[in-house]
C-alpha cells in the first residue's frame, strides 16, 4: 500500500483498479432508490424498451467506478474533485457483468493559487468482461504535494 502525491503522477502512467460482479438484484435496488426508471427497476419493461434488458442506471454505474477507485490499496492525496468532463455510457451494464476500472494520467500541472496542490487529469474507462467500456470519462482533481521533510 502506498500513499500517492502529486508528485507520483506521470503523463503516460496508468493504473488498474480491480474487478466489480454487478447482481440483478443490486441494479433493482439501486434505481429504486436513486432512478427509478422501469427499465432499471422492472423486468419485463426492460425487455421492451430500447436496452432489450435490465441495465443499471448512470448513477450506479459512475458509482461502481468510484468505489473500485477507492477500494485500490494505493491511497491518492486527493483534496477535491475539480470536474468530471466526456462523461459517455457507450455500452449498457447488465446483471452478472464483472466490470474493472482503469486510468490513465493524461495532464498534470503545478496550481497557480495553492502551492501545496497539484491540478492531474485522468482519462478513465469502466469495462466489462468482454472488454467493452460502460463508461468512459475525463477526470480533473487536485492532489496534495508530498510534505516537506526538514
Amino acid at each position: 500500500m502506498a500513499t500517492l502525491y502529486f508528485e507520483d503522477f506521470t503523463v503516460g502512467t496508468t493504473r488498474s483498479y480491480g474487478g466489480y460482479q454487478v447482481s440483478k438484484e443490486e441494479i433493482i435496488e439501486f434505481a429504486r432508490r436513486w432512478d427509478p426508471q422501469s427499465f432499471h427497476v422492472d423486468e419485463a419493461s426492460a425487455l421492451a424498451s430500447v436496452f432489450g434488458g435490465l441495465t443499471a442506471s448512470a448513477c450506479h454505474t459512475f458509482a461502481i467506478s468510484s468505489v473500485l477507485t477507492s477500494r485500490h490499496p494505493d491511497v491518492i492525496k486527493n483534496v477535491a474533485a475539480l470536474g468530471f468532463e466526456e462523461m459517455r455510457f457507450p455500452n449498457p451494464v447488465r446483471p452478472g457483468d464483472r466490470l474493472s476500472f482503469a486510468s490513465e494520467c493524461i495532464d498534470r500541472r503545478e496550481s497557480h493559487s495553492r502551492p501545496d496542490v497539484g491540478i492531474v487529469t485522468m482519462r478513465s474507462t469502466l469495462a466489462n468482461q468482454d472488454g467493452r467500456p460502460v463508461l468512459t470519462m475525463k477526470t480533473s482533481f487536485m492532489v496534495a504535494k508530498r510534505p516537506r521533510v526538514e
